[in-house]
This record gives C-alpha cells, structure tokens and sequence, in this order.
C-alpha cells in the first residue's frame, strides 16, 4: 500500500510461491484373518453302516463328537471373535482449489508455514530498531512471530496465483475484490463477522484494484458504478494479510496486452533493485537512488509513441508497525539526501511505482477507504450518537488498521455514512483518496514486505510469480 511523502502526508499517515504440504492418512488394510467358529463335519462317511456292534458304535460315536467340534455348551463359552472396525479418520487436504477454499491449517497439518525468500547482507551491522530496546535483542526471531508472517504470506501468495490464474476482461472490480477478499478469509478460516474477529486475521488493508492512470488507492465501494476490465487497462493489485497484526503487504499489476509489458518490467526491476539494496545500516537516500536509477533506465512504446518510464516522486515505500501499515520511515523512488538508516528489526514494505504520465500523483475523486488518526481518542463523546456507536465499532473491528465501506457493510452495518462523515470531520477519522496520474497515462506496482532480521534479511511475500 504506497505512501505518500511528507509534503502529501498530512491526511494520510497511516495508512505470506504457492506451496501446500501433503499429508495422506489412511486405516490399515482389513485383517486377513477371519474369525474361527470350529465348524468342521464328517458327513454320512463318519460311520460304517449297519454296524451292530455296541462297541463299535461306543467308538464311532466317541470319534465323530471329537471330530465334529465341541457340544453345544462348548460352544457357548466360546465368544466370536469380533472384527475390528477400522477407524475412519480425517485425511488432510493436499491440494488447493479454485478459488482457495480449503483453509491453510488443512494444508498445513503441523501448523509450520514456509518461509519466504532469505537473502545474506552484503555487510553486517549493529545497529538495532529503535522497537528492540524496549521488545528485546531478537524481536523478528521469535518463532511465533515469524510463523504468523509466514502463514500471512502463505495466504497472500495462494490468493494472488488464483487472481493471476482467474481474473480476465469482462470481470467487474467488484467480482474481483469480492473474490480476493473471500480467498483470504476463507484460507484464515475466518469470516471475521464476529466482534473483535478481524483483529485476530484479515485485511491489512482495503484491496486496491487501481487501473491505467489511477496509480493507487482506487477500491470499489458501495454506491459507485460498477468498473468493468478492459483488455488494454493495466490494473495494479495490492491487498494486504495480517494475523495478530504482523502485515504483508504486497502488490502486482496485471495487464492483458503486450504493448504494456516494458512497464511492468521497469517497476518490477526498481522494486527488486531496492530489495537487493536493503539491509541494516544502509541509508535509505541510497535505496532511493539505486530504484531510480533501475525504473528510468526503460521506456515503453504505446500506440507508436516512446514514453520514458517515470518514478511517481511523491509516493514512497514505507515501513510497517503492528496494526499499522504505515510506520515513520519512508523509502521514496528519487534521489534524496534522507541520511536515515534502516535498522535491525525494522520491517519494510518495498514498493515502486512507475507512470508513462508526470510521475506525480494527484488525489482524485471518491473515497478508498478510512483509518483511525494518530491521536484518536479511547472513547468519543459526539453530538450525534451514531457517530459514537460507529466509533465503538471501528475500535472493535478494525482498531488502526485502514478498512473500507465494503468493510463495514460485511459486518453487517448499514446507513452509518452521517457516522463516518461527523468522525472525519472532528479529525477522529482520516479519509483517504485515490492517487492519479494525467489522464491517458498509464502505470504500475510492484511490491514486497521484508524483514531485516539479525543475521539477513527475509522478503517475507517472496514467490514464484515475482
């Protein structure tokens, strides 16, 4: 989810490749052994006929009762002996559907989710977050925290193949956001209708479905006419995942044509380029630099007229707090003289975008999506009593993380604009915009979250699609 710079940033502050363990558990065979009853018989040949002699009959009676089995009351203290029943147990899901179903902890039985892509620093460094002086030497090495960004950037991943493999022209935006957000909760195996739900698992933040010359923060709200994908757009997807608060965010640009593809390999490149450059003890002004000088060294070729391929200069990569997309670094596309230095325990989202416009994004019309303010207060007290419930919900449901109409409408709220409007407008709320470029333009985003742990660096959403 990009950010934009400080100069842009006084409303808008705030702001886990598919693999699938398998697991096949199965009952014994049936037991070859079948149960005795002693049943045998001799048939008319266990005695000669006409034999009159009484001791031979004596004999013969006496060998056919032992040759026949017991007596009956033998038999009676005999039990059956009883086929065990085979026990049918749950066998694991090993394969995903389409779209993603089956929740992750079904796929992953032992509760280990895989890591992202791990990269060794090219030099090493003290220097901690300012978190691990209070948190502890190791904030990113606890295994429960790691194994939440895990299983978070499982989710992201899966959905996103299906999104790559499904979405096609003629699709609302609507549909697709409604298809992106169902995956996630259905493999969080949480609907997140119940209070305080989507504070354990769900969004990061408002799935963003920005087209052409939109750059970002366009998602399809209620009450909008519904967007329809063309053939020739180029749509930026970004959707973030968190469990227990720990974020991934992570974003592609899909496009159908072609004619787009030296775009998208430009911001695909700078985002890379400024993964390859992070690390602890590296100053941010020098990962701006080294994403610049990658994304301007393309141009793109559209309906036969060359366009250089611009950095958007005034939105920025950022860091991630917990609950919180946006934290308080930025890592802009341009060249700068910001001496700050990323530290040990600092969590990144690594974004780029690239435009054939101005490189310089503009709010537009409409509403993406809302966010509790920085200093917004435990409870309010408004002359609109509303506003007041609303609040309570917002607290309960999304705390800081930014959600949207779509959001609210899911948890079953209806007629709470007044609400939202009276929040907004005693600074309670901080509404956010979408982000455009000139009209006619046209742009994309790549995206990683990476964690700059002790000994090397993880980029957490890493996969085989980007």
């Amino acid at each position: 989810m990009g950010s934009k710079t400080l100069e842009n940033e006084d409303r808008r502050e705030h702001e886990i490749p598919s693999s699938s363990g398998s697991c096949s558990a199965g009952g014994e065979p049936r037991g070859s052994h079948l149960s005795r009853d002693g049943d045998g018989c001799m048939g008319s040949q266990g005695a000669d006929e006409g034999d009159d002699d009484d001791d031979d009959d004596e004999c013969h009676a006496a060998t056919a009762v032992s040759l026949t089995g017991p007596t009956s009351s033998e038999a009676n203290k005999k039990k059956k002996r009883k086929r065990p029943k085979k026990k049918k147990g749950k066998t694991p899901a090993s394969k995903q559907t389409s779209p993603p179903r089956i929740p992750l902890h079904d796929l992953f039985p032992s509760g280990e989710y895989p890591p992202g892509q791990l990269c060794d620093y090219e030099t090493t460094s003290t220097v901690k977050a300012p978190e691990l002086r209070y948190i502890g030497h190791g904030f990113l090495e606890d295994p429960t925290l790691l194994n939440d960004y895990r299983k978070a950037a499982e989710v992201h991943r899966q959905t996103r193949k299906w999104v790559q493999e499904s979405v096609k022209p003629g699709q609302t935006l609507t549909e697709i956001a409604v298809g992106i957000e169902d995956s996630v909760r259905a493999l969080l195996d949480n609907a997140g209708l119940e209070t305080g739900q989507g504070l354990q698992s769900g969004f990061g933040f408002p799935t963003g479905l920005s087209l052409n010359h939109c750059v970002a923060h366009y998602t399809p709200n209620p009450g909008q006419k519904d967007v329809v994908l063309q053939h020739q757009d180029v749509m930026k997807v970004d959707f973030g995942v968190h469990i227990n608060g720990w974020i991934v965010d992570s974003a592609f640009t899909m496009s159908f044509d072609p004619t787009y593809d030296n775009l998208l390999a430009a911001v695909k490149d700078a985002t890379n380029t400024g993964i390859k450059n992070a690390g602890i003890d590296v100053r941010i002004s020098d990962v701006s630099a080294a994403i610049q000088e990658a994304m301007e060294s393309y141009e793109v070729e559209i309906r036969g007229k060359t366009y250089p391929v611009k950095a958007v200069r005034n939105l920025c990569g950022h860091d991630i707090k917990r609950y919180r997309i946006h934290g308080e670094k930025t890592i802009p596309f341009i060249k700068n003289s910001n001496q700050t230095k990323m530290e040990e325990g600092d969590i990144f989202a690594i974004e780029t975008f690239g435009s054939t416009g101005r490189g310089f994004a503009k709010d537009g019309p409409g509403i993406y999506g809302y966010g509790l303010s920085h200093d917004a207060p435990e409870h309010v007290s408004l002359p609109l009593s509303s506003a007041n419930k609303l609040y309570k919900t917002i607290k309960e449901n999304f705390g800081t993380l930014v959600f949207c109409r779509r959001y609210l409408n899911h948890i079953g709220l209806d007629r709470y604009l007044a609400g939202i409007n009276c929040l907004v407008s005693n600074g309670i709320l901080d509404d956010y915009a979408p982000l455009m470029d000139i009209p006619g333009s046209y742009s994309a985003q790549f995206e990683h979250t990476i964690l700059l742990r002790e000994s090397r660096k993880e980029v957490i959403s890493r996969g085989d699609d980007y």
